[in-house]
């Protein structure tokens, strides 16, 4: 199964169009199959109070608040529209999180994606979920924060709404940027899977590239990473970003992985066919023995290659007798 692999640049365009499109540019050269935005007002998501958090006090200006951080990172309509033609352009999925009622009718009626995605912070915002999730449409639930009891939650009103709980992936996540290793706690989305019987996936915010292969190992179906031109670059979320090397690394190793995971069936594969032979091994003379000879323990041994008797037939093998005369390591005959 192919895995879905989102590029997120977020707010990493710092409200640059130009620098957009160059993050989509990057984001399909690496192979992914979507680039992610953010989509929202301001106003209508974060209180003039609100503080910033403490990953993004370091990362900005420390005088203005965290909705003056947020709007200067607002995308407009028309700004939508250039994006998801850089997007056609560049061959490659547009997709946007959106973050309020006015921002979920923008990208309904632009049509920009078949695909919603709940962020972790409105996980427990019950009439946000209800509205976004009300047309049946395929949904990515993130959980960063969230506990086994707030996620089935979030799952029951999203099914009430109209989603059908195949339509539903749930996100593992954890909400610090950069998470640390010790924080992941990968096998929280294995067992999300179980119990709730959903598709998962991984929204990662660790250093490099190492966690999100290694949860398509253990069974996403979506990952979602950040990436940025220039983690120098001014902003909340680009020193827990990915470069885009190391964004095409990841994606490269995504697909290897899903290779090698295979269909489950042990069997010689096509490439290890041609050295059966080679490295299994044959009953042979341990010594010359003569016709009518019995062959024993003393004058039979295992050896390569693997083109005779086997040596699973040992015992079938051991008392009869030998039809002809064999020379020492010659092949064994019945």
């Amino acid at each position: 199964m192919k895995t879905l692999i989102i590029a997120e640049a977020g707010v990493n365009h710092n409200g640059d169009m130009a620098l957009a499109k160059e993050l989509i540019a990057a984001a399909a050269k690496a192979g992914a199959d979507l680039v992610k935005f953010q989509t929202f007002i301001a106003a209508n998501i974060i209180s003039r109070s609100a503080p910033k958090a403490e990953y993004q006090k370091g990362a900005t200006d420390p005088q203005e608040s965290q909705q003056e951080m947020v709007r200067k990172l607002e995308l407009t309509r028309e700004n939508h529209l250039e994006l998801i033609a850089e997007c056609q352009k560049q061959g490659i999925g547009f997709f946007s999180t959106a973050f309020d009622q006015d921002s979920i009718e923008l990208l309904e009626e632009l049509g920009g994606s078949d695909i919603l995605k709940v962020p972790s912070g409105e996980l427990t915002n019950l009439p946000y979920l209800r509205y976004l999730t009300r047309h049946g449409k395929r949904v990515l639930l993130s959980t960063g924060m969230a506990n086994l009891g707030e996620i089935e939650a979030a799952i029951n009103v999203v099914e009430q709404a109209g989603t059908p709980r195949e339509n539903i992936t749930v996100l593992h996540c954890t909400t610090e940027y950069p998470t640390p290793m010790e924080d992941v706690n990968l096998r929280a989305m294995v067992n999300i899977g179980k119990a709730f019987g959903v598709s998962v996936g991984y929204s990662d915010h660790t250093p490099g590239i190492e966690v999100p292969i290694a949860a398509v190992a253990l069974g996403a179906t979506v990952i979602e990473k950040h990436f940025t031109l220039d983690r120098s670059l001014p902003g909340p979320d680009h020193r827990a970003s990915l470069e885009p090397d190391e964004l095409k690394a990841m994606v490269q190793g995504i697909r290897n992985i899903e290779k090698a995971l295979g269909d489950g069936i042990k069997r010689p594969s096509p490439s290890e066919l041609k050295n059966k032979p080679i490295a299994r091994k044959s009953l042979v003379a341990a010594r010359s023995i003569k016709a009518g000879e019995a062959f024993s323990e003393e004058n039979l041994m295992a050896k390569r290659p693997g083109t005779g008797i086997s040596p699973m037939q040992w015992d079938e093998v051991i008392g009869r007798t030998a039809p002809r005369d064999f020379s020492e390591d010659e092949l064994i005959e019945l």
